[in-house]
């Protein structure tokens, strides 16, 4: 009775299941590999409180398999190959391999995955490893070749809504009490798409009341989180909400607001990389091609972070937040690439040029594969007209340079070259 209430509201089967259905669903990959009694190595990368222990756990059940589990922040090498070694003396002829489940992997260092590499290849150990980081970054490429990855997304709102109603209605504690959920908009939106995040509010709202019936609003859920010490948090609540203002006082070209919400993340333990990848999408999203020295300085404040680490880190991004927010502004770059896209749905695969196209085999040249095509090198400047979009969509506009002093240099430029266009 004192388990927090997301532990007790943990499903222990894929029909009790929330979410996911493109994996667990009827007819889908895992569900059909579980009921066949045989599974694959693999990874599961998804944000937090989506459901990948949950998944895991319920899979090693299905199967009747040994269950072992590590987390990476506190398992060594050591660790490793003690689990390894149970899991061969708990492995017989003709029965479904232990199960070495590895939370947060993506934290596992180098050496640390290959001492992985030979259980897994030859069947000693299934293993099932979550991360909420792009494992073709933070897995080493022997393992991940010998994994499937599956995508876990976080829930949405119907979702949440029937996790809601499901603990209100069928745990043990809350079932008891009188709830009347009248808003939800506000714990939904705190959760971030987390079940865990989702299942923590409620409960802190809940056990806050001592009136019959207890009315949920979203008026008492901002209160109470508001009252929480631990109102960030890196996995739902605020976090969004905090990432959001901190991108919009750099593309506000606000400095204090933007170091004012790098302190608050900071404070909350936020992980720095997601900080920092934020800073990068901004100096290409925001600022652009107003000033391309924004990318550079981002992308080395991402590199600097892994080699410096923290609490240093901190000094690196509020440089980098710094330099974004006072840098002029331009979301030219996002623009084109988003008109582009639409310029693309809406007219199909449009056919490739012929004078455009490589000629690598005799048979292409003779259909005129390359014909024609001006080798911009060979021309004065460097340049000479040519046509380079499909016929049906010639002299169509994309890119709109944007009146700041880069990209004007740049559009003049390219009207010298171009005469008629930009």
């Amino acid at each position: 009775m004192n388990k927090p209430l997301a532990e007790r509201m943990r499903p222990h089967n894929l029909d009790d299941y929330i979410g996911q259905q493109h994996l667990v669903g009827k007819n889908a990959v895992l569900r059909k590999m579980v009921e066949s009694g045989r599974i694959p190595s693999f990874i599961l990368w998804g944000p937090p409180g989506v459901g990948k222990t949950t998944l895991a756990q319920i899979i090693a059940s299905k199967l009747d398999a040994p269950f072992y589990t590590l987390s990476a922040i506190s398992s060594g090498v050591k660790d490793v190959r003690e689990v390894i070694d149970k899991a061969k003396s708990n492995r017989f002829f003709n029965t479904v391999s232990p199960i070495l489940f590895i939370d947060e992997i993506h934290r596992f260092s180098k050496a640390q995955q290959d001492s992985l590499l030979h259980a897994v290849e030859t069947g000693i150990i299934t293993l099932i490893g979550a991360t909420t980081e792009n494992p073709s970054f933070e897995v080493i490429r022997p393992l991940l070749s010998r994994c499937q990855v599956y995508v876990l997304k976080s829930l949405d709102r119907s979702d949440l809504i029937k996790l809601l109603n499901n603990a209100l209605c069928n745990d043990v504690v809350l079932s008891k009490k009188q709830i009347v959920l009248q808003e939800s908009d506000a714990i939904i939106r705190f959760s971030g798409g987390d079940a865990r995040k989702l299942l923590n509010i409620l409960e802190l709202v809940v056990e806050a009341e001592t009136e019959d019936p207890i009315i949920i609003t979203d008026e008492k859920v901002i209160e109470r989180l508001q009252e929480n010490p631990a109102a960030y948090d890196k996995g739902g609540e605020m976090h969004y909400d905090i990432i959001s203002a901190f991108i919009k006082s750099i593309r506000g070209s606000d400095p204090d607001g933007a170091v004012y919400w790098l302190a608050r993340m900071v404070a909350g333990g936020e992980d720095p990389k997601f900080i920092a990848r934020r800073l990068v999408i901004s100096a290409a999203e925001d600022i652009g091609l107003a000033n391309p020295n924004a990318l550079l300085l981002a992308n080395a404040c991402f590199d600097a972070l892994q080699k410096i680490g923290w609490p240093e880190g901190r000094i690196i991004l509020s440089q980098t937040a710094i330099y974004l927010a006072s840098s002029p502004k331009s979301n030219s770059a996002y623009m084109a690439i988003n008109d582009a896209l639409d310029l693309v749905r809406k007219t199909g695969n449009l056919s490739v040029p012929l004078h455009l196209r490589n000629a690598p085999t005799s048979l292409m040249k003779e259909l005129d594969y390359g014909k024609e095509y001006k080798y911009s090198h060979d021309y004065e400047d460097n340049f000479t007209v040519q046509e380079y979009l499909p016929k049906e969509i010639v002299n169509r506009s994309i890119w709109v340079p944007q009146n700041n002093p880069s990209e004007v240099k740049l559009a003049d430029h390219l009207r010298k070259l171009w005469k008629t266009r930009f």
